[in-house]
């Protein structure tokens, strides 16, 4: 059942002639978008994780005394969804009355609103769902998508396909959605690995690179599960399948591990996409940790984050790679200086009423401003909680 409840908000401090707009209402938004196969990688055939069945979403709408409105989110899997979106309710307040323009300000607002529970993980993620729908909100009011307003390199990024490799998938139907994937448009394949058996791993992978071709990029993504030793050796055996990259083959907080495997193999090594702050990122950096940084935007605290931490891996010559969230990511990607990739996950789309256009290999930035995507009919119907605050324009 969806309960809404309204609350008083707090007293702004924004004030002075360049302060033209203010936040005055907020609805906060749970929902749970179900998956239609439950998934497993790595993580499930080790027993750390039980399958993936649903996606915890918290959504952010905002609006002002101008008419401008934005909408941001951010999302959990398997746990973390209600601890989001309590600490979302306890916050909100604290933007009523201020300029939605303010975003860095209002971010540091936000968490010391919370300052007990600190600056990472799930207090953090549920601040991103207010940062995106800010970034929205801007991007809307200045007629331009999001990409363009951050300042673009590309109208378009290389994407690849992940959710067709699951390490549940049997490996024929692994290639049927390889090649459905590509049919699509998609440009490269993402398959799982990291099966406790390495010779499982070995022949699928062959499997699919004899079906797609030597020129098609493949990746593959081990979830954290080997130890440096296994790394090593699996690391020294996919060598002969011209990856683009081996993603998160050890613990993501590994980052000395993850520098001596990334010295030793001609492979890249990817890795961040567990990291749940630009902080934890700057010691995968420090070490040399990665060739190739995936941080996701929601997980890091939102787009203010993100773009801290673009700037940090500019400067290194990183390749980049966010995690999952393709709404938000395409438009973060076209703004880094570096030919990104983009990882392209059909799940959301349930949620929103747009559709991102792919096709040549490239997912593309649409003309709409801001994020530009609506919420469904669909997303408010998996509404499980909801709370406004402030007062609808």
């Amino acid at each position: 059942m969806v309960t809404t409840t309204h609350t008083t908000p707090h007293t702004a401090h924004t004030e002075g002639e360049a302060t033209l707009d203010r936040i005055v209402w907020l609805r906060l938004s749970s929902v749970a978008l179900p998956l239609a196969t439950p998934i497993s990688d790595a993580k499930v055939f080790t027993g750390r994780q039980k399958p993936m069945t649903e996606v915890a979403f918290l959504f952010v709408e905002i609006a002002t005394e101008q008419g401008h409105e934005g909408v941001g989110f951010s999302y959990s899997k398997r746990a973390g969804g209600p601890g989001q979106f309590a600490h979302a309710k306890e916050i909100a307040e604290n933007l009523i009355g201020e300029d939605p323009s303010d975003i860095g300000r209002l971010w540091t607002k936000l968490v010391w609103a919370g300052a007990s529970v600190g600056r990472s993980g799930l207090a953090t993620q549920a601040i991103a769902a207010f940062d995106v729908a800010l970034w929205d909100l801007k991007a809307k009011r200045a007629g331009l998508p999001l990409a363009k307003l951050l300042g673009a390199y590309r109208d378009s990024v290389r994407c690849y396909n992940t959710s067709g490799g699951f390490l549940h998938t049997p490996t024929e139907q692994v290639l049927e959605n390889a090649t459905a994937t590509l049919g699509s448009g998609i440009g490269g394949i993402k398959i799982k690995v990291g099966h406790p058996d390495g010779k499982y791993d070995l022949a699928r992978l062959t499997a699919v690179r004899e079906h797609i071709g030597d020129d098609v990029p493949l990746m593959v993504d081990a979830n954290q599960q080997w130890d440096r030793p296994t790394a090593q050796r699996m690391g020294r055996a996919l060598e002969e399948f011209n990856l683009v990259w081996i993603e998160e083959p050890l613990d993501a907080y590994d980052a000395a591990g993850h520098a001596a495997l990334a010295a030793s193999l001609d492979t890249p090594v990817a890795t961040g996409e567990m990291l749940a702050s630009v902080a934890e990122h700057v010691e995968l950096i420090r070490h040399n940790a990665a060739d190739v940084i995936q941080p996701d935007a929601p997980r890091i605290g939102g787009i203010t984050q993100f773009l801290k931490l673009a700037a940090l891996a500019e400067h290194h010559q990183l390749q980049l790679a966010p995690h999952f969230a393709m709404e938000i990511h395409l438009h973060l990607a076209a703004a880094y200086p570096i030919e990104p990739w983009v990882e392209h996950f059909d799940w959301l789309e349930p949620l929103f009423n747009e559709r991102l256009e792919i096709h040549d290999g490239r997912m593309y930035v649409s003309s709409r401003p801001g994020l530009g995507f609506t919420l469904s009919d669909q997303a408010r119907a998996w509404t499980i909680a909801e709370q406004e605050v402030g007062t609808r324009p």
